[in-house]
């Protein structure tokens, strides 16, 4: 009887490595794709939330401002009509007087 460890010129005990390399990239595939599909199907070289204001940005803050009522709505307009013009925000999401 001959076996694996017995090497004639055979493929030898190596050949059983090769089922899990295989095993390896399909792994791999899968967990990348499900990565990506979890982006929301943007793809990783996209940020998530590239048009939402960050916490700390000035229009955030001056969201906050307005809700807590420390500015009234038309100096909220005023400032955001500005703001837009300075952090590029898209034309179109807000009505400035």
């Amino acid at each position: 009887m001959q076996t694996l460890a017995n090497w004639d010129g055979g493929p030898g005990p190596w050949i059983l490595f090769f089922p899990l390399i295989w095993a390896a990239v399909v792994v791999g595939a899968i967990t990348l794709l499900r990565r990506t599909v979890r982006r929301g199907r943007r793809g990783p070289w996209r940020p998530m939330d590239d048009h939402r204001p960050s916490g700390d940005s000035p229009i955030a803050m001056l969201g906050r401002r307005f809700a807590s009522g420390e500015i009234d709505e038309d100096e909220y307009w005023r400032r955001l009509s500005v703001l837009d013009e300075q952090f590029g925000r898209h034309a179109g999401k807000g009505g400035a007087a």
